[in-house]
């Protein structure tokens, strides 16, 4: 029976494979990687490189290679080696702290602090849920990348028009959207784990990119909680 079919609880075993090993193996990059930002955000705050994250040249240079290095470990999943992956993904872990430094000046200590503590117990909670669940949850999950095309659309727009209302159905939206996202990437990382089985370099490439996966949705959950509650300096 394959194993992308079977209706199992992922806490345990899926199709014969156990995935707590692979799991914990996304889990501890993706720790990894939220750790190097934060660390890469507190030095470029307090160096001089902080004011090169302030030019908006070096700024959006940064921002496009960011894109760039997704896009390089999303597509390159299967040509990639899991040690180029890695590379890739602390890379742009790091990056990711240089330019969000920006954003966290921009709000009180208070605020960022309680935004993380908010997002991580969120995330959290749905990575279980995703992990357990016998809900399929695919059609969810696409539903979910449609909302995040309009809701990038909605954020350019409100970059002509800057409305409050809309700024805050933006965030609330935000929130909404990649807190649906962690339980269906955690599902479809677990699916994704069984089809490949036990193949070394596989599990290890898997475990990449599934910490890039809820990496991107932790970050995104968190800036849109600090656009929602964070109080300004």
């Amino acid at each position: 029976m394959n194993a992308l079919n079977r209706n199992e609880d992922l806490s345990y075993s899926q199709g014969g494979i156990n995935l707590q090993p692979i799991m914990r193996q996304v889990y501890t990059w993706m720790g990894l990687g939220t750790l190097l930002t934060a660390g890469m955000a507190y030095v470029t705050v307090n160096t001089p490189l902080i004011n090169l994250a302030a030019n908006p040249i070096i700024l959006m240079i940064a921002i496009i290679a960011e894109f760039g290095l997704v896009l390089g470990i999303s597509f390159g999943f299967s040509r990639l080696s899991s040690g180029a992956a890695s590379a890739l993904f602390f890379l742009y872990a790091a990056l990711n702290g240089f330019t969000l430094s920006m954003v966290l000046l921009a709000f009180t200590l208070g605020s960022v602090f309680a935004a993380f503590v908010s997002t991580t117990a969120l995330f959290g909670a749905m990575t279980i849920l995703g992990y357990t669940t016998k809900v399929d949850l695919t059609k969810m999950g696409t539903f979910l990348m449609m909302g995040v095309f309009g809701l990038v659309i909605a954020m350019v727009v409100n970059m002509f028009i800057n409305s409050g209302p809309l700024d805050m159905i933006i965030s609330m939206a935000g929130v909404l959207i990649f807190t649906g996202l962690t339980a269906y990437h955690t599902q479809r990382i677990g699916r994704m784990a069984a089809q490949i089985g036990t193949d070394g370099e596989a599990v290890a490439k898997l475990g990449i990119f599934g910490a890039l996966k809820l990496y991107l949705d932790f970050i995104n959950m968190f800036l849109f909680m600090l656009r929602l509650f964070g109080r300004h300096r």
